[in-house]
């Protein structure tokens, strides 16, 4: 078996989507796995995405388990380690983006590496070394609302200098205009000088290309997907859509959000519109210690009874102010384990119980909390919806399930159809665009 062309390790579930569909567009075959792998790898593929939930963990845990991940790709011949973080360099001034960096580059012994979040297809962008969402600043862009890392800086530099003792430089768009060439001569003139890691600029996927190309002999990279669009041309692998192609999907339909982004709330504000059957998850009763999972999953058995074709969509978003409200009130970190719990409750549920084949996870702790629950080790990459967000198939541990179709009973098939959308990515209408787009390539 050919070793790995590329070893990546992603901090939540629905980043470890994002860049394996990013990687499979440009013409990488991609296996992603889901929590640190132990079992020799068993398929020829070019790349392997192990998805990890350690963007919010206390640092030392995130360091062991990207480190137990960075064991095993290597031990399958990985020639590169790529450390994927969110567009929006979702962080605290404690981490874990640059704690994981530094123990990534310690155990590689590199003594250099890229820092870029920049996503221009989903409108993140760095300038000058500041993060742009769309044509706002980061820290105007919604995500100073954060309720787990609020971003109040755009400065990526300066975000990542708080959380590393390495020295943090610059490479900008003057540099990274002039291509690969004048990318790795300012690379060599940074590490002269003493700097560990360069914040690079980029605007158009031009810019990402071409630091592609520069970086092609570092040992470590860390991004966000954008940067993946940029590899496929190190190794000579071109487009193939026979890469994407998933199963006949199978079964109901069902979304499940915990977001409580700007991006997710309206998705949520048109699916009401668009007649989707919706209900939010009571918070009140859930901190009083009542069963809310099952009076959602009760809503949910009477909207497929009444209604073969529904999808119902069960959400916990909230808006800024309201979220406020909550956290004056409970911990913020025991109400948000409380709520991922209960939605991985009634996703697993929905799954096992009740016929669903084709599932939708908006919000990347929430996906992390749903993955773990229905016990999804390996997922295949299939069509793109929305930038960054792909449909997936999981094989499912516990299959054949009992349970009615969405099309006339019947057993569900031995797989799930999944999507894990992160919170800041897809149009108003992506929850309705999503299952037109998963029939289409059936």
């Amino acid at each position: 078996m050919k070793p790995l062309r590329l070893g990546c390790i992603a901090d939540d579930f629905t980043g470890a989507t994002d860049l394996a569909n990013n990687l499979v567009k440009t013409g990488f075959r991609v296996i992603q796995v889901n929590g640190p792998p132990t079992a020799p790898l068993q398929q020829e593929v070019d790349a392997v995405v192990v998805a990890l939930k350690i963007r919010n963990v206390p640092a030392e845990d995130a360091c062991e388990q990207a480190l137990k991940a960075l064991a095993w790709l290597r031990a399958q011949g990985a020639n590169q380690i790529y450390f994927k973080y969110c567009s929006t360099f979702d962080s605290t001034p404690k981490g874990n983006i640059g704690p994981v960096t530094d123990a990534l580059m310690n155990a590689l012994q590199t003594r250099f590496t890229v820092a870029t979040p920049a996503f221009p297809d989903n409108g993140r962008s760095i300038y000058k070394g500041h993060l742009f969402v769309n044509d706002r600043l980061l820290n105007e862009s919604g995500m100073q609302n954060h309720p787990l890392t609020p971003m109040t800086d755009p400065n990526l530099v300066r975000v990542l200098q708080a959380q590393t003792t390495r020295k943090v430089g610059l490479i900008d768009q003057a540099v990274v205009l002039r291509g690969a060439s004048a990318i790795e001569t300012k690379i060599s003139e940074l590490a002269a000088s003493g700097v560990e890691v360069a914040v690079v600029d980029s605007i158009q996927n031009q810019d990402l290309i071409e630091l592609g190309r520069a970086v092609k002999a570092l040992p470590l990279l860390t991004a966000g997907s954008g940067l993946a669009i940029g590899l496929a041309q190190n190794h000579g692998l071109s487009p193939n859509p026979l890469a994407s192609q998933l199963p006949t999907p199978k079964g109901r339909r069902a979304i499940v959000a915990g977001s409580c982004s700007q991006a997710t709330q309206g998705q949520i504000a048109h699916a009401i519109k668009s007649g989707l059957p919706t209900r939010q998850l009571d918070i009140a009763a859930l901190m009083r210690g009542e069963d809310v999972s099952a009076s959602l999953l009760d809503w949910a058995a009477t909207q497929f009874a009444d209604h073969p074709n529904a999808c119902p969509l069960v959400f916990s978003t909230q808006a800024a102010n309201e979220i406020a409200g909550w956290h004056s009130r409970f911990d913020a970190a025991k109400l948000g384990q409380a709520i991922e719990d209960c939605l991985a409750t009634v996703a697993k549920a929905l799954v096992h119980a009740h016929g669903v084949g084709q599932l939708i996870v908006a919000g990347g702790e929430t996906s992390g909390a749903c993955v773990t629950a229905l016990a999804i080790e390996q997922m295949q990459i299939g069509p793109q919806i929305d930038p960054g967000v792909p449909w997936c198939y999981a094989p499912l541990q516990h299959s054949p399930i009992s349970g009615p179709t969405a099309e006339g009973g019947g057993r569900m098939a031995e797989g799930l159809h999944i999507a894990l959308k992160s919170g800041n990515f897809g149009s108003d209408d992506f929850f309705t665009k999503a299952f037109a787009i998963l029939s289409s390539h059936g």
